[in-house]
């Protein structure tokens, strides 16, 4: 082993060790550092035993281990834990060195962050890393953002311990690549998870209406979703709500009905909703999959209201079979939806902070490693690919003809969950949008003149140019003053 380390790590807990252990396997030396330095002596003395890391007691340690210049991840706790760790590292570092963020921090902290460390001369990157544990230790989806002059140095690194995904006619790819300047990574990786709530909502909604409508076993809906997860809708998240349906209890049941129907969130899922609000996106999947959470975190409550309401008896009369095909018709639609509306918001964020974004190449890194990979994304990718300034992902003949051809399959769930009482918020807003989105007309007519008639925000007339604004006395005794800003 030589003396000096080629990269050094901050933060032993599962994502960092697994992610320790993936550099290492791939002939890397890494040094490794914890706050509760016992951790470090844990870990070398047994998951790092015999292998090319070196333990370090303190920063200063950490820092006279590396090679120059310094590439320092740190996988700790988002927020001022990872200001505190930036801030200690400036003291031991130089410029030139740089400092890697692989947590799930808010892209607005990472442009901060980014420009602070740039100031005392040195580079920065925010990463995205999504995979969860497995794909830690085998490889998973990275997001990099941040000082471009820092991707050259840790390119081959984060290249080297990244899924790989094979392509038809040429070798197979590393599922990262550089994403954007500042934010750009973890803004990236934000509405990958938001992509991911939503995915998850859709796949419990189909659940919730296969037993509860259906009637089906958790082994029943098992085999559907094992079928599913062979064609168009194979996903890592079909193939584990397959073996989670499957998995059997101690005494024999499935071990999915005794778990308690409270769902938890980390907060990204909140930041993709609240960043679609700041940027003006109709991100409604995602944001029902966030609020869906929430209902559900409100159990006690929820089984008050229960004592209270009554809704319609669900009752299934038709044919079983063919419903359950209009169940993957509907989750098809839906999941793509939630993608067009994940695009939509990453297109926006680019033109606010002129971002470059590659959006072929950003499929192209989900596509392996990460929560959401599935052979979908890769027709993503052929979209872009095709056409880079794609306005909207259901414009694209590919998908515009799956969503035409799944409409009466689509409408036929949504009206049976409301029928049946069975909620299915992401599968209603998701045909509620398609709906908006193909309508050359919408009801905002009306909106626009009740605010024009209250507050005197004026309107456009379908009769006259875009662009010129009117306002009405519509009472008479209003004036004809009207106010000076009008957002579209």
């Amino acid at each position: 082993m030589t003396d000096k380390q080629d990269i050094g790590l901050i933060g032993l807990a599962v994502m960092g060790e697994n992610l320790v252990l993936n550099m290492e396997s791939k002939g890397f030396s890494v040094a490794v550092y914890n706050r509760t330095v016992s951790k470090v002596d844990d870990f070398i003395k047994g998951r790092g035993a015999g292998k090319k890391f070196k333990g370090c007691h303190d920063l200063k340690e950490f820092a006279a281990s590396l090679s120059r210049p310094r590439k320092a991840m740190l996988m700790v706790k988002a927020g001022d834990p990872v200001d505190s760790t930036i801030d200690q590292l400036l003291a031991v570092f130089e410029p030139g060195d740089v400092i890697i963020d692989g947590g799930n921090s808010n892209y607005q902290d990472t442009m901060r962050r980014t420009a602070y460390v740039e100031s005392k001369g040195l580079l920065y990157i925010g990463t995205g890393v999504s995979g969860g544990e497995e794909g830690a230790l085998t490889g998973p989806s990275i997001m990099p953002g941040g000082s471009p002059a820092a991707w050259p140095l840790v390119k081959p690194v984060l290249q080297a311990i990244s899924a790989k995904v094979e392509q038809k006619n040429g070798p197979s790819v590393p599922c990262c690549d550089w994403v954007g300047e500042n934010g750009a990574g973890h803004f990236v990786k934000m509405v990958h998870n938001g992509i991911e709530y939503g995915d998850m909502q859709l796949i419990c909604e189909t659940y919730d209406i296969m037993k509860n409508l259906l009637g089906m076993s958790a082994s029943q809906m098992g085999d559907v979703f094992d079928e599913w997860n062979r064609g168009e809708l194979d996903s890592y998240l079909i193939e584990i709500t397959r073996d989670i349906l499957r998995y059997k209890d101690t005494d024999g049941s499935p071990l999915v009905d005794k778990i308690l129907d409270t769902a938890g969130q980390k907060g990204t899922g909140k930041w993709t909703g609240i960043a679609a609000l700041e940027f003006g996106v109709p991100l409604t999947l995602i944001g029902e999959a966030v609020f869906a959470r929430c209902l559900s975190a409100a159990k006690d409550e929820r089984l008050r209201s229960s004592k209270v309401f009554k809704g319609p008896a669900p009752a299934f009369t038709g044919d079983k079979k063919a419903f359950i095909d209009d169940l993957r018709k509907a989750l098809y639609a839906s999941k793509i939806v939630s993608y067009a509306q994940g695009y939509l918001l990453m297109r926006e964020a680019a033109k606010e902070y002129k971002w470059n974004l590659n959006n072929g190449g950003i499929a192209l890194m989900w596509r392996g490693g990460c929560i959401i990979r599935s052979v979908f994304l890769g027709k993503i990718k052929e979209a872009f690919e095709k056409k880079p300034d794609l306005e909207n992902l259901l414009l694209d003949p590919f998908f515009a003809d799956i969503i035409e051809k799944a409409q009466p399959s689509w409408r036929r769930v949504v009206a049976a969950a409301v029928t049946n009482g069975i909620p299915a918020p992401a599968f209603t807003t998701a045909l509620e949008y398609f709906d908006g989105y193909r309508s050359e007309r919408l009801p905002a007519n009306l909106l626009q003149a009740q605010r024009d008639y209250f507050g005197a925000h004026t309107y456009e007339r379908t009769d006259k140019k875009r662009g010129e604004f009117f306002h009405t006395n519509w009472t008479g005794h209003g004036g004809t003053t009207s106010a000076s800003t009008y957002t579209v």
